[in-house]
């Protein structure tokens, strides 16, 4: 028998190269909120936090150089995924990150099980999904 918290959840964590220029960045491609932001002495950043509605993740400054996942193919075999509201929330998505030099790996289209969504790469390299389905709910075709 499994045991689970309703109380729980998640969030990721990041390490950007250059932290503070990925926190303007994911403001201006993504829409998302700086609510947090501690710079290090170096110029870069010990910790920040950023937001878009119930998505919430922390980012810092990369001062190890992290090994990045090289794309195979269309995909680099993991990134992020934010659930939106309808198909015009992820176009509008789609059209600002692009707008702000992201690479896009797919445009905005309806998948094989009917989500509608998008993928882009940021400058770093890691890949941000926009789409309608909300995982761990029921598809309602």
């Amino acid at each position: 028998m499994s045991q689970h918290n309703s109380t729980a959840t998640f969030h990721a964590y990041f390490g950007y190269r250059d932290a503070p220029g990925a926190l303007r960045w994911l403001e201006r491609a993504f829409g998302f909120e700086t609510t947090m932001e501690f710079p290090d002495d170096q110029g870069g950043i010990s910790h920040a936090e950023m937001r878009y509605g119930g998505v919430a993740f922390t980012l810092f400054s990369d001062r190890a150089g992290y090994d990045r996942p090289v794309r195979k193919e269309d995909t680099v075999g993991h990134g992020m995924y934010v659930a939106l509201e309808s198909r015009e929330e992820v176009d509008a998505v789609y059209r600002s990150a692009i707008a702000a030099a992201a690479e896009s790996i797919w445009e905005p289209a309806a998948s094989e099980w009917g989500n509608y969504r998008c993928r882009v790469a940021d400058p770093e390299g890691y890949e941000w999904t926009f789409g309608t389905y909300r995982p761990g709910l029921p598809i309602e075709w």
